[in-house]
């Protein structure tokens, strides 16, 4: 017997759907494994973005076979998008026959490179002690396989009855997601006409539903001085010189500063809950690489990037606003000493509320299936839920799928064949609860 959240059993109608849904999971198990590490075989690396349209069409195809309008959505002149490395997405439609909800699936098909210290071919799926193994196996390719068979068990067991279930499979999210999702957000494919609820199968582990993330300011700091002879360097100024007293000031007063912000966002690991700032690459002088002899100049420009991820509490002017206060007092200090400072990309923080529709649903099943309340948490780094929050105005959104969030990006990354099975009961159980909900989308 099923129980909801608050320990009340579930009604009979639900009940018995329910169960029938479970139990054809659990005969789709073989099918799932297969289906990640069909999509695992696609390298999808990013960047360039290889294979994007090879494993999109995989997707359509697929979706197509089981009824569903296939779209092909190309992030015309998004950056990157070439005909060489076409930014391809694609998004499948299931329709009901009564008016309902449109519950949405998100999943990035692109990966990074594979990297060194693999003990296991990255891109063949290897199975192995109950877990599947590949570049993308957790972030996020066994997500979008859950997803999938999640719609199709609802579609097997005829449940789609009112509403629409979407999936959308996305490229970019890497790189930013201005060729998947934000391309579709700007678009109008997340309006709210059209999409009520969206769930991200990200590996923020199966027992948790991730409601937001901080925010992010990436800029370029150029700071300039004067070229001069190296054997005189008093005759020139010494932009590098002037970076390091930027350096410092960072060092000795804004790491101990925002060591002290607090956010009420439940981020993980711990550590996310301040805010942070880390130097991306920092270059200044003879141009790189350098494999010959010395030219004796003073270095005229120095150059850093940073990453500067900020709270929900900090406006994000005042987060622009003591970095170039820091510059100005490194410029009041060195005469001859000048600076720029170019954005490079800026996402704002963005949190559902813990009792949204999305949220009530997937915990209610997180509870039922792995027999204690869900854990809200949200992400150090950003993701998807930044376009479809910000340009398609769906709030309710958010990340839940498989896989182990620190082993994202990692050598021998893997997925557990359990707890993809276990995601996609949540999710359908979750996608059939918000359909069945008289939802108005007034």
């Amino acid at each position: 017997m099923l129980f909801s959240a608050k320990g009340d059993i579930m009604p009979r109608e639900i009940t018995a759907d329910i169960e029938r849904l479970f139990r054809r999971i659990d005969t789709r198990r073989d099918d799932l494994v297969k289906l990640t590490q069909d999509l695992i075989r696609f390298p999808t690396v990013n960047p360039p973005g290889d294979a994007y349209e090879a494993c999109a069409r995989f997707l359509g195809a697929r979706l197509d076979a089981r009824g569903a309008r296939v779209d092909y959505v190309r992030g015309k002149g998004e950056p990157d998008d070439t005909d060489l490395h076409p930014r391809l997405n694609v998004v499948g439609r299931f329709e009901g026959g009564l008016p309902g909800p449109c519950v949405h699936f998100n999943g990035h098909i692109d990966v990074v490179e594979a990297g060194l210290g693999w003990t296991l071919p990255p891109f063949e799926g290897v199975v192995k002690d109950g877990r599947v193994y590949g570049r993308g196996a957790c972030d996020m390719k066994g997500g979008i396989a859950s997803a999938i068979i999640a719609m199709e068990s609802l579609l097997d067991e005829g449940l789609l009855t009112r509403g629409a279930i979407e999936f959308s499979g996305t490229v970019d999210e890497e790189s930013g997601g201005f060729g998947g999702v934000g391309h579709l957000a700007r678009n109008g494919w997340f309006d709210k006409g059209r999409v009520d609820h969206v769930i991200i199968p990200e590996p923020l582990n199966p027992d948790r539903v991730c409601l937001g993330h901080r925010g992010v300011w990436w800029a370029e700091v150029e700071i300039t001085g004067q070229i001069g002879h190296g054997a005189m360097p008093f005759l020139g100024v010494s932009a590098i010189r002037g970076m390091g007293d930027f350096l410092t000031l960072i060092e000795k007063e804004l790491v101990p500063a925002l060591e002290t912000r607090r956010t009420r966002m439940p981020c993980v690991p711990e550590g996310a809950r301040q805010a942070t700032l880390n130097l991306n690459s920092i270059h200044g002088g003879q141009p790189e690489p350098f494999d010959g002899l010395p030219a004796p100049v003073v270095a005229d420009r120095c150059r850093l990037v940073l990453d500067r991820r900020y709270l929900i509490e900090e406006p994000l002017e005042g987060v622009k606003g003591e970095i170039v206060a820091l510059l100005d007092r490194v410029k009041a200090a060195r005469a001859g000493l000048d600076y720029s400072v170019r954005e490079i990309m800026t996402f704002a923080p963005t949190m559902t509320e813990p009792d949204a529709p999305v949220v009530a649903a997937l915990d209610e099943w997180i509870d039922n299936l792995f027999g204690r309340p869900a854990e809200h948490v949200a992400s150090p780094g950003t993701y998807d839920q930044k376009h479809i929050t910000r340009f398609g105005a769906v709030r309710d959104c958010v990340a839940y799928g498989p896989g182990i969030l620190d082993l994202a990006h990692q050598p021998d990354e893997w997925v557990g064949i359990e707890d993809m099975v276990l995601s996609t009961k949540v999710m359908a159980a979750a996608t059939l609860t918000l359909l069945r909900r008289e939802t108005s989308r007034a």
